[in-house]
């Protein structure tokens, strides 16, 4: 539920300029909360967006107002997440580098949108953010904030301030009376939302060291998960998923269903080496468990009803719009563009998909769609349908003709030689 924003009691210094932070109650987050109010003298309004980690969003809230923030929103965008960001990059079929659902990189654009919203309101004249000067999320925050309000000053306190990693920071929170939330038993990064959790960092920047068992928190390990396999069925209408096993279901309940189906079953853990945007090379790993799900289920029912060039023609520019939502350009002209000719594909995708999922593996085993392109008569190896298996012979020669009159030229210049 969308919460009002609470205001602490007022300052002496009234004068003070406002900046909206994008605050998680996280090491960094609070850490930057403090040191925006005593290295750079703002008031600081924080926003904390609900796109799913449960109780810990209102915690964020009241740890806000409690380190010193002016006032603080806790916004319930769930709904908003899944059905104008999560669904329409869906209908791309996006994947980055081949393995990525985008989970973090889609939340971002929704985000920094809600902040741009609220120094408007509050009348603050900057926005910030707990993003590194290595990572994504810096770009993806602060292109979205310029592309919505282009006069918006952006701070990023990781690249202003001189601490030099995780020892200073703790020590400025130690100073501050600031909850540290890191332990050494977890010494990773996490982020949450309704599509999925990234852990990177710390341990897992050997890309040779396994992630350890205790640290997912979506899926049970392969290995843990039922010994009987699991069926499941998604329908889609006009290119998104409406309904779980005959249960019609709004996009964040049917996202939540489908993470609580596939995390018992063990699907959707991802461990990748990507390449960031700045130009370094970085480890992930990820859970997925719901947006696995759907993914392998649209892509059973596409196969049914989409033809063979629009297909292959939305899956090569699936590629690029993958790379514009991992490099922050959700608002960018082209990223707009590509979604109305994705949309306008994915009127066709109309239908049921069915999986089985058994100890990590997910797998389509039956679809259906009553536009369906599939005629059985066409391809059956009996005798039927409207096709002359002689007319292949020459389709066969006209698509070789050119690459036999390459031949016949290396056969004459190799007898020259």
């Amino acid at each position: 539920m969308t919460q009002p924003a609470t205001t602490a009691p007022p300052t002496a210094d009234t004068a003070k300029p406002k900046i909206v932070l994008a605050y998680s109650g996280g090491l960094d987050t609070s850490i930057i909360l403090k040191w925006l109010q005593t290295e750079r003298g703002y008031d600081v309004v924080c926003f904390t967006a609900d796109l799913g980690q449960g109780d810990e969003v209102e915690e964020a809230r009241l740890k806000a107002l409690k380190t010193g923030a002016v006032a603080a929103y806790a916004l319930d965008l769930r709904e908003e997440f899944v059905r104008d960001y999560v669904f329409p990059m869906f209908r791309s079929s996006a994947l980055y580098e081949g393995y990525y659902l985008l989970g973090t990189s889609i939340a971002r654009p929704l985000i920094a949108k809600k902040m741009v919203e609220i120094a408007e309101k509050e009348g603050a004249v900057a926005v910030s953010h707990g993003a590194t000067g290595k990572g994504n999320d810096q770009v993806r925050f602060e292109m979205t904030a310029y592309a919505l309000k282009p006069d918006i000053v952006t701070v990023a306190p990781w690249r202003d301030w001189d601490f030099q990693g995780r020892a200073d920071l703790e020590a400025f929170a130690r100073e501050h009376q600031i909850p540290v939330p890191t332990t050494q038993k977890d010494p990773w990064s996490t982020d949450a939302n309704m599509l999925h959790i990234s852990f990177e960092g710390g341990i897992l920047e050997d890309p040779w060291a396994e992630p350890p068992a205790h640290m997912f928190k979506l899926t049970v390990s392969p290995e843990d998960a039922p010994n009987e396999a699991e069926y499941v069925e998604v329908d889609f209408v006009n290119g998104d998923p409406v309904a779980i096993n005959g249960e019609a279901l709004s996009p964040a309940a049917l996202l939540t269903k489908a993470n609580e189906i596939g995390g018992r079953n063990g699907v959707g853990r991802i461990d990748l080496v990507e390449n960031r945007f700045v130009g370094m090379k970085s480890r992930g790993v990820y859970e997925t468990p719901g947006g696995t799900l759907l993914y392998h289920a649209r892509r059973a029912v596409e196969s049914l009803t989409l033809d063979r060039e629009v297909l292959h023609q939305r899956d090569a520019l699936g590629v690029k719009y993958a790379e514009l939502v991992y490099n922050g350009f959700w608002f960018a002209p082209e990223r707009e563009a590509l979604q109305v000719y994705i949309d306008h594909v994915a009127q066709s995708v109309t239908g049921t998909a069915r999986l089985k999922l058994y100890k990590g593996n997910c797998l389509v085993v039956g679809r259906k769609a009553e536009r369906s392109l599939y005629d059985k008569d066409l391809v059956s190896f009996e005798a039927g349908g409207d096709y002359n298996q002689h007319d292949a012979g020459a389709f066969i020669k006209l698509n070789a003709l050119r690459m036999r009159v390459q031949a016949r030229v290396d056969a004459k210049a190799a007898q020259k030689g």
